[in-house]
């Protein structure tokens, strides 16, 4: 089986953190992680074209097969925060599809349930579990980057875990939509 990158990103318009795993042979290897801090000074539209050029470097620097995007969640008391996690989103996807990248989402309760085995782990569960999955000294700093590891490794367990099943014949249907239907 070839090696396979995966580009996990945790969005935010103050701090967006990533970190690209490699599967190899079965096993997760650390290619890189960090974080990309649009000036919080600039209006809105700067900030999202420095956030557009900078995951763009990350993206050409590290050519992950695909990208995985936490899923756009907010509590109703805070509806801004959506909106403005969907502006970070929407560049993220459009860096995605401009650069061949496939773009995948998961809920922040998947990654928690991949990586830990339980929807309502705790941050620093999900953190030791990167570490440990990892073979890291040291959690990464900051929770962004940990967060974004996660999110790779995630989808790397989800993917292999959909791999396996396949080759018993078994197909695991892909997560429906959870958005209401028009009539």
């Amino acid at each position: 089986m070839n090696p396979r990158r995966i580009l996990g990103v945790d969005p935010g318009l103050r701090t967006t953190g990533y970190g690209v795993v490699e599967v190899r042979d079965g096993a997760l290897h650390l290619i890189e992680g960090g974080v990309l801090q649009p000036n919080p000074k600039h209006p809105l539209a700067q900030r999202l074209v420095q956030l557009h050029d900078a995951m763009v470097e990350v993206v050409h620097a590290t050519r992950p097969d695909c990208m995985v995007v936490e899923e756009l969640w907010t509590s109703y008391e805070h509806p801004q925060t959506a909106v403005l996690m969907g502006h970070a989103r929407g560049v993220l996807a459009l860096v995605a599809g401009a650069n061949g990248v496939t773009l995948h989402d998961l809920a922040h309760t998947s990654v928690k349930r991949a990586l830990v085995g339980s929807g309502s782990a705790t941050k620093s569960q999900v953190k030791g579990m990167v570490v440990q999955l990892l073979g890291l000294a040291a959690p990464p700093q900051p929770d962004d980057v940990s967060d974004a590891l996660a999110l790779a490794i995630a989808f790397a367990n989800t993917e292999a875990q959909r791999d396996r099943f396949a080759e018993l014949g078994v197909v695991i249907p892909q997560r429906r939509s959870r958005a209401p239907r028009l009539a």
